[in-house]
């Protein structure tokens, strides 16, 4: 895949500069921040597609943080988030 090729959502350059800010890492492959976005990218379309999912099976037009909690909660790859998402409210059924 060429440069042209590799489009992302997510600033690369930005997502180096994340990488490069810690101390024990030195110098960072060029592709390692690309595959960090893309990543990124992808992990964000699956958490706001369950998100969707969520809002529409309690027939709500509009996704809240509710739903996001919904999702992490009933997705078990979305387990880590678990602590971050407690101090959200419940969606009322």
């Amino acid at each position: 895949m060429s440069r042209k090729e590799a489009k992302t959502k997510f600033p690369v350059a930005r997502i180096k500069k994340i990488m490069q800010a810690d101390d024990e890492i030195g110098k960072v492959a060029q592709v390692a921040p690309m595959l960090v976005s893309k990543s990124l990218e992808l992990f964000m379309i699956s958490l706001v597609q369950a998100s969707v999912d969520q809002a529409q099976e309690k027939g709500h037009r509009k996704v809240l943080p509710g739903h996001v909690k919904l999702a992490v909660e009933n997705n078990e790859q979305f387990d880590f988030l678990a602590d971050v998402m407690e101090k959200y409210p419940n969606i009322a059924d």
